[in-house]
């Protein structure tokens, strides 16, 4: 038996094909088809056809009739996929108080695959909802209050978000004793509503779990259905979650695989995103310090670091954390990438130039995910990382000392406000696995584990 995963990307469609023992048999990339009159689900094909193919592929490719077909029911189990087209899972988050409520579920938002595109806290105003309004966001996680503490805001907050002009549904995750009565007051101008235990059930505790489920499921209902990305149910039904959730989950299943805590940079095109999978120590495995917890499987999205339409802000940021290596001719490269995403290095010259950004670029994510999160908390516990995991096309692309060039100046960023893996050894997702251990991660656990382990060096 084989498992098909594909990642449908705003980009590319990427798929693996592995058997039941986690054995890479083949993979394949094509083109995403997102436009006016384009349907996805074309590409999810056209990549199953390349597999069928045996073309780009490792091992022994994979056997005739063994690829499960999308639209065959009776291959339904085997055909998993995760997608990031159209723009990936908006979230917008509504709380009571910053530094409490509303941070847990930023963060609970960032676990679950989202881009948390608007933050809204204290009692919702006119101008408030409007701001709301303006962030066009595709889920709302509505958050305040400890179980069986103050409800007031959060009623208010309900209230507001009944009467207002913003479509997208919303997920109820505060203070449980008020829920009943918070879809109550939804329902009266028939918003569609999730109820989900409380993200801070109790003063320094963060639950993220059932939150996280519960925005993956309004995600596949709502928001891949809702994009107008194929014309059909049938993809809607395909997608299994977002890609980046997945990609945590495989985040998380490596870790396992590893035993120890791990952290994975992904250098994409748009953003740069850290996953780290940590495992509390010391006082932190008993005690709860900080009114809102640090959450230890976690993922930071860097909006403004990427290698193409991101590849301005990367030299923005370098320039305000005083990173070496802005030229005249890196300058003039991102100007020409940006205007067209699709160039590639033409030489060795050219290569240098794209591995430097891509260094820059995971430098900065990689602070920012590690630095502490507010005035007086610790950092991020990163020093004891076993594993540091490149991803990206960049860093997959690229030869093994240029990887591990890109990875150790990571490993060697000592001045950057954050404490890096003090002795962690680095490998690149090369076969981009790490979405297709997440994919499997729930139905076929030692599958799962056995897909992750191919990412760890030898």
């Amino acid at each position: 038996m084989s498992f098909l995963l594909v990642d449908v990307g705003s980009t590319f469609t990427k798929a693996a094909l592995v058997d039941d023992e986690g054995g890479l048999l083949a993979r394949a990339a094509v083109p995403t088809t997102v436009g006016p009159g384009r349907d996805v689900l074309d590409g999810v094909l056209q990549v199953c056809g390349a597999l069928a193919a045996g073309g780009p592929g490792t091992g022994s490719g994979p056997r005739p009739g063994s690829v499960p077909d999308p639209l065959d029911p009776a291959d339904a189990d085997r055909v998993l996929v995760c997608s990031s087209a159209g723009g990936g899972l908006r979230l917008a988050v509504v709380g009571y108080e910053r530094a409490v409520t509303a941070e847990a579920g930023h963060r609970v938002g960032l676990s679950a695959g989202a881009k948390v595109v608007h933050v809204a806290t204290g009692p919702m105003t006119t101008a408030a909802v409007a701001e709301l309004r303006a962030a066009r966001p595709d889920v709302i996680l509505l958050v305040g209050g400890t179980d069986g503490g103050n409800s007031d805001v959060l009623l208010h907050n309900a209230s507001r978000l009944a009467r207002s002009r913003v479509g997208a549904p919303v997920v109820v995750a505060g203070n449980v004793d008020a829920r009943e009565e918070v879809a109550a007051e939804l329902a009266t101008t028939g918003r569609r509503v999730t109820l989900t235990d409380n993200v801070l059930p109790r003063i320094g505790v963060v639950s993220p779990g059932p939150a996280r489920q519960a925005i993956r499921e309004v995600f596949l209902e709502h928001v891949i259905g809702g994009k107008g990305l194929s014309k059909g149910p049938r993809f809607a039904r395909l997608v299994r979650a977002a890609t980046p959730d997945a990609v945590l989950s495989g985040v998380e299943v490596l870790a396992r695989a590893a035993d120890g805590d791990v952290m994975v940079v992904d250098v994409g095109g748009a953003t740069t995103d850290v996953y780290s999978a940590l495992t509390p120590q010391g006082e932190d495995a008993s005690l709860r310090k900080h009114v809102v917890a640090t959450l230890w499987h976690a993922r930071t999205v860097e909006g403004d670091l990427g290698m193409r339409w991101g590849a301005p802000g990367v030299l923005e940021a370098a320039g305000v954390e005083a990173l070496p290596g802005v030229t005249d001719q890196l300058r003039a490269w991102v100007d020409r990438v940006h205007a067209d995403p699709s160039v590639l290095p033409a030489d060795r010259h050219e290569q240098r130039l794209d591995l430097t950004l891509a260094t820059m670029a995971a430098t900065v994510a990689s602070r920012r995910h590690g630095r502490p999160g507010a005035p007086g908390e610790a950092p991020r516990p990163l020093k004891d990382v076993l594993h540091l995991v490149g991803s990206g096309g960049v860093l997959r692309h690229a030869g093994p000392a240029d990887a591990g060039e890109v990875l150790g100046a990571v490993l060697q960023d000592h001045g950057g406000g954050w404490h890096p893996p003090a002795d962690a050894r680095t490998s690149v997702d090369t076969s981009y696995l790490l979405f297709a251990a997440g994919l499997l991660a729930q139905e076929h656990p030692e599958i799962a584990a056995a897909v992750a382990a191919q990412v760890l060096p030898a």
